[in-house]
């Protein structure tokens, strides 16, 4: 048996929460990617189920607030469905050049599939890769959003950093995310609600009710706003606010790279 106390010992093992679970640091991408290949066929129906079609309306503010402009170049990380790219394609308009990165390879065939249907054959661009360490140089891209994906990484202060790094100077952060409701009875009603209904919707729509309860739990232990906040300025973020949006329920975070 090891001995705690022996500084010779190997130490233990990093760990990450995992839903209201805490598990090795080394195994939650691959949790988390099991998960989302299990929802991946109807994660956008179960998005128009669970939030009554108000992610579209948070989504449409996300790229309002972002700006596009033609010539300029985007990154999409943990966006493998499209719904965050296809919103900035269209405002971007005849020069669009929007790379989407997720992890998951059944994501971006999802999204892919997608494009195809919707004729966006040019301008779209889809990498495989970890929001933790971007297969991108440094200031690559004018913009970066995250939206809903955040939560789901082993290490947050990673996937911030690396989108410091790869934004030119005065490049856009932003990132869409489940957080603190603001009023406490309505927070309470909220947590509620979500904790029975993602899993049954998880089981009746998309057959798989535990993967839709670690959405729920994984949204109860992300950071609330201000601790987000200040792990993006120790990131190098400048400028760094945040807006809720429906009470709390999600908050748009912003941040420069100066």
């Amino acid at each position: 048996m090891v001995d705690p106390t022996d500084p010779s010992a190997p130490a233990a093992p990093e760990q990450a929460s995992f839903g209201y679970r805490d598990v090795p640091a080394a195994e939650k991408a691959s949790l988390v990617r099991q998960v989302f290949e299990s929802v991946a066929p109807r994660y956008d129906l179960m998005n128009d189920l669970m939030s009554g079609g108000v992610h579209r309306l948070w989504k449409n503010t996300l790229v309002d607030v972002l700006h596009p402009r033609p010539g300029e170049k985007f990154l999409d990380v943990a966006g493998g469905t499209g719904d965050v790219a296809f919103r900035i394609y269209r405002r971007q308009g005849d020069r669009p050049d929007i790379t989407v990165c997720d992890i998951n390879p059944a994501m971006l065939a999802v999204g892919r599939d997608r494009a195809v249907d919707r004729g966006m054959l040019k301008g779209l661009t889809w990498t495989t890769g970890d929001a933790e360490s971007l297969p991108f140089p440094d200031r690559s891209f004018d913009g970066y959003t995250i939206a809903f994906g955040l939560r789901n990484v082993t290490d947050i202060d990673k996937a911030l950093g690396e989108a410091h790094r790869v934004l030119k100077p005065g490049g856009r952060f932003y990132c869409l995310e489940f957080s603190k409701v603001t009023s406490a009875p309505i927070g309470r009603v909220y947590d509620a609600y979500s904790s029975r209904a993602l899993p049954f919707f998880g089981r009746i729509v998309a057959r798989d009710a535990d993967s839709y309860r670690y959405l729920h739990e994984s949204i109860r232990r992300f950071p609330p706003q201000r601790e987000l906040a200040r792990r993006m300025r120790e990131q190098g973020f400048a400028n760094v606010t945040w807006r809720d949006m429906t009470l709390g329920v999600v908050a748009l975070h912003a941040g420069w790279r100066v």
